[in-house]
């Protein structure tokens, strides 16, 4: 696998990215935990999430993969080999009322209650 630094934060990520919008509808946790250790086995460190995500959003699933990741993490053990970027719905009051009460701008106050909304799903502190 090749890794390349991720801007000047001191971190190496893996060319290949393992995007992650299926889990929690189209795949089931058990489903997602292979398809993680394989990635993990094959060297991806870089996981790509959304708060939004399992797609097509609905609001019985908000968040579903951030959960499914928190697990797999947790039972894991390997938080540490895991470069985790997730992503702060925008504005979305007529398709994504659930999210924040529908108030979902992209300002201080929603982008800090998603990433500690986010963090507690994905159950880590970074």
């Amino acid at each position: 696998m090749q890794y390349r630094p991720l801007s000047n934060t001191g971190l190496n990520v893996s060319a290949l990215c393992l995007g992650t919008m299926t889990f929690g509808e189209q795949n089931s946790e058990r489903e997602a935990f292979e398809q993680l250790d394989m990635a993990l086995d094959s060297g991806v460190n870089f996981v790509d999430t959304a708060e939004m995500y399992a797609i097509p959003p609905r609001a019985e699933t908000m968040g579903s993969t951030e959960r499914i990741i928190g697990n797999w993490l947790k039972q894991r053990g390997c938080r540490d080999r895991v470069i985790i970027a997730t992503k702060v719905a925008g504005p979305g009051r007529d398709w994504l009322p659930y999210i924040r009460g529908g108030n979902n701008q992209l300002d201080r106050g929603n982008i800090l209650a998603a990433v500690e909304d986010s963090l507690r799903r994905l159950q880590t502190d970074v």
